[in-house]
């Protein structure tokens, strides 16, 4: 772990956090789920969230960016969010990625603090990428996301300040702090 990167496991909106940036567990074409196919509902989930409080600033720039692959992450502005950045990553669907989907998540949170890192950005907060619609275990992908980030602070000391993991609710809560 990195020498000052302090771990954080919260409970709450993601979208109140004052952090350099919060990851946004997006659709492919980062449109916002009014816009979105398939798993996604209207309204639902992260990704509705961060459109609805960061504006409609969020949603033109984002049609700019012609869409993000799975494991992939896009950097935007927070707009009328207290974060300044919005890191957007597409997660894996659970059972639809060919037995790749633990390498796509894990991708999802090295590419995240990639972006941070290449942005100067010291704090950036997490949701529970995949666990909601994508349909990925909640205890699975805990594991991998406090095992990728730890791993990540080990080869790269010193280059955030802290990072936190938001939990939505207590059953997440209670997962997270097995891992954090």
């Amino acid at each position: 772990m990195g020498n000052n990167c302090l771990l954080k496991l919260l409970d709450g909106d993601i979208t109140k956090l004052k952090v350099g940036a919060i990851v946004n567990a997006a659709s492919p074409d980062l449109l916002g789920p009014a816009f979105a196919r398939e798993l996604w509902r209207a309204k639902g989930g992260v990704d509705g969230a961060v459109h609805e409080a960061a504006g409609p600033g969020l949603l033109e720039e984002c049609r700019a960016l012609g869409g993000c692959k799975t494991g992939e992450a896009k950097i935007t502005k927070g707009y009328n969010l207290p974060a300044k950045y919005v890191i957007h990553t597409v997660g894996p669907v659970y059972g639809r990625e060919g037995g790749a989907e633990a390498q796509l998540l894990a991708d999802c949170y090295v590419n995240c603090l990639k972006s941070a890192k290449e942005n100067n950005i010291r704090s950036i907060a997490f949701p529970a990428i995949s666990t909601g619609a994508y349909g990925y275990p909640k205890g699975e992908a805990a594991a991998i996301a406090a095992r990728t980030v730890k791993i990540f602070c080990g080869r790269n000391p010193d280059c955030f300040d802290e990072i936190i993991f938001i939990a939505f609710d207590d059953e997440n809560l209670k997962i997270y702090e097995k891992f954090i």
